[in-house]
């Protein structure tokens, strides 16, 4: 059992970046499906809009907008900045590391720790997990973490079980030591034998990219079409997995940290899709005002969907002493719950390139 606790460390600001591009998911692909299908799936998914990042840009590039929003908001001084982290699964090239492009592009110093972590759905928590383990280290003074993912760019428009769900966006978080913030509690939990229940197939090194792996082909007898190196998900495995382990994980975690679910001022869930998320707050008895939401119109962003949350949603709400329960689950399968206050956090508009 991953339980860690960790003491006086925080997120000082918050910044995101989207995409211009909307899409309006009823009118997606019409040329493809039939406008009754398209309904049918948009409303069960719960997701009416999202944002698509262009050919040429990439997840850096959304979290490099919102770094330097960041940064600008709150009269930084980049030589402050000791540790750059970059959270994805859609980086800029296999190598090198995004996050060292990025340590170079921001005008950071040469004396900046910066590396990669790749995760999906529950990567935001995880990272964060580091980021503060690292900071309980008296040798850092700022942290930037950066989180973005063009899932737009992993799916095949041709499989309805993916082709409405996901979306794209950056974020960066400011993370700092300061008494003011007190205990943070963390469980971070994985399965491997699941692996396969989320997954591009093709175009690592285990299987590597070739003509085949690149070949699009009808996947089931509902005429769903894909190749190798698109994504795949079994949504009904992924569900009756997810409302097992993620109500009794967060009961875990609380009881650990001495708390009560219901002392929360806000529960920030993994934007996974509407059917899902209202499951679990039902099963859990939480109260409903205290769930923000954005899928509706900026889709599953995985990592980026909980910080993406808390920017869009709470941007006026979070003056004074708060406590998040956070909470994102997916790809992995890896899953993860953390219980967060936020002290007078300086969230920024949402910049959009």
């Amino acid at each position: 059992m991953a339980i860690l606790t960790y003491d006086n460390v925080g997120i000082t600001a918050l910044s995101a970046c989207v995409p211009k591009r909307v899409i309006d998911n009823y009118h997606y692909d019409l040329d493809i499906w039939p406008e009754d299908e398209v309904r049918k799936v948009v409303d069960k998914v719960g997701v009416a809009e999202r944002r698509f990042a262009d050919d040429k840009t990439c997840a850096s590039d959304l979290c490099f907008a919102a770094a330097e929003k960041l940064i600008a908001d709150n009269h930084i001084d980049r030589n402050e900045i000791d540790l750059l982290v970059f959270l994805s699964q859609t980086p800029d090239y296999r190598m090198p590391a995004t996050s060292i492009l990025l340590q170079d592009r921001l005008g950071l110093p040469m004396s900046t720790m910066a590396f990669d972590i790749q995760l999906g759905c529950s990567g935001f928590i995880n990272a964060l997990c580091i980021v503060y383990a690292l900071m309980q280290n008296h040798g850092f003074r700022k942290a930037l973490m950066l989180d973005g993912e063009t899932r737009s760019k992993v799916y095949s428009r041709k499989d309805r079980r993916e082709a409405f769900i996901f979306g794209d966006a950056g974020v960066a978080a400011l993370i700092e030591r300061d008494e003011k913030f007190g205990e943070s509690h963390f469980s971070l939990n994985s399965d491997g034998s699941r692996g396969n229940l989320i997954m591009i197939s093709g175009g690592g090194y285990r299987n590597m990219s070739s003509a085949e792996t690149l070949r699009e082909k009808v996947v089931d007898e509902y005429g769903n079409i894909r190749c190798d190196e698109h994504g795949y998900m079994n949504g009904a495995d992924v569900f009756n997995f997810v409302i097992v382990e993620v109500p009794k994980d967060i009961k875990r975690l609380m009881a650990a940290a001495g708390e009560d679910v219901q002392s929360m001022d806000y529960y920030i869930f993994h934007q996974a899709n509407a059917f899902i998320n209202n499951h679990i707050a039902k099963k859990m008895k939480l109260d409903k005002d205290k769930i923000p939401w954005t899928i509706q119109k900026y889709g599953n962003t995985s990592s980026v969907s909980v910080p993406l949350t808390i920017v869009s949603e709470l941007k006026d709400k979070m003056q004074g002493k708060k406590r998040l329960m956070l909470s994102a689950f997916g790809v992995g399968m890896a899953w993860a719950t953390a219980i967060v206050p936020f002290v007078d956090c300086k969230i920024s508009e949402i910049v959009e390139v």
